[in-house]
């Protein structure tokens, strides 16, 4: 009997360890937004994936009240930051001083003003912008971590000039989310996937036929409303990520006029130039979703600047010339990704 129980365990461990690795795809919602996940491994992770996501949303969403950073913006005392926290808030700073302010996550104020945060009023008339602009500027907030403030130990706490002042991580958050879930894959020993959450997305390895992946760069006009369905660009990708912001989808008219949801921070209004679209490459989403929204901000010219003042990025920008016409610049790290220009 004993012996037979040994034999049963012997089995069962060899079936377990010679499980054979398969290539899954997982889908779903989050962050108001779809996701996407293909990889090779020998489990489904749909589960624990699923939870990622909540437990990413409980820190960093603004549309939870009771998420870490809904607290931070109510100036709730008790709150204390989380890694993920920690994490999107230090990159954000890395980016806001590389741009010269051009990506700044303290313009929860004026976006709201705007109407691009949920259960907001429009309120966008010059006097009121200028008084928000008060609010805004990551110089005037700083993390301290076990520090004496006002004669108290604060640790892993946002200190802001002005309690008036808010976060909004939108713009950088969803790049973020799609290094988590691939940080997972990693620990969990896969060396093959494609993580994509709202656009966002992260390669490495190969795809199920053995190739790189191939993802599609949508075509910057105010008509294209279903990703995928009309293409700027495709490219191959491994061991990179790459984001996207454009001004065609997020956006309102009002009195003839279009407003897009990238906001300039120096001016309070919506961004408005000739750039349409910024795609950039870089080894982190997080850092890719940060540059790309700096860059519709800025423009073409400044754009061109952070691609090649910035290590570790690429850019492939869609912008209009005098005419009306497309355009396209690209970064020689970027153009070797194209594989099919439309």
């Amino acid at each position: 009997m004993i012996k037979n129980f040994f034999l049963a365990l012997a089995l069962l461990i060899i079936t377990f360890s010679c499980k054979k690795e398969q290539y899954f795809y997982i889908e779903g919602f989050a962050q108001g937004t779809t996701y996407h996940i293909t990889y090779k491994g020998k489990e489904n992770y749909a589960r624990q994936i699923s939870q990622i996501l909540k437990d990413f949303d409980r820190s960093l969403s603004v549309y939870l009240d009771s998420s870490i950073i809904s607290r931070v913006n109510r100036n709730d005392s008790t709150v204390v930051l989380d890694s993920m926290f920690v994490r999107i808030f230090n990159k954000s700073k890395e980016v806001y001083d590389k741009s010269n302010g051009l990506f700044d996550i303290t313009v929860a104020p004026l976006v709201e003003a705007w109407g691009f945060l949920k259960d907001t009023t429009i309120h966008h008339d010059s006097a009121h912008i200028k008084e928000l602009l008060e609010y805004v500027g990551m110089n005037k907030i700083k993390m301290v971590n076990n520090k004496m403030v006002n004669n108290k130990i604060v640790n892993n706490k946002i200190v802001k000039q002005n309690p008036k002042i808010k976060l909004d991580v939108n713009a950088i958050a969803q790049g973020y989310s799609v290094d988590i879930v691939s940080e997972f894959l990693d620990k969990e020993g896969s060396e093959n996937y494609l993580v994509e959450i709202g656009g966002e997305l992260r390669a490495k390895g190969q795809n199920p036929k053995d190739k790189k992946w191939c993802i599609g760069v949508d075509k910057p006009e105010d008509t294209n409303q279903v990703s995928g369905e009309d293409l700027q660009t495709i490219m191959e990708l491994t061991g990179k990520s790459v984001s996207t912001s454009g001004n065609y989808r997020k956006f309102f008219i009002e009195n003839g006029v279009k407003y897009s949801h990238t906001i300039n921070p120096f001016t309070g209004f919506p961004a408005k130039n000739n750039l349409l679209s910024a795609t950039i490459i870089a080894d982190e989403c997080i850092t890719a979703d940060a540059y790309a929204t700096a860059c519709m901000v800025g423009g073409l010219e400044k754009s061109k600047q952070l691609l090649k003042e910035i290590k570790g990025i690429d850019g492939y920008l869609v912008y209009s010339d005098s005419t009306g016409a497309f355009k396209v610049y690209t970064t020689p790290g970027a153009e070797k990704l194209v594989v099919e220009q439309k």
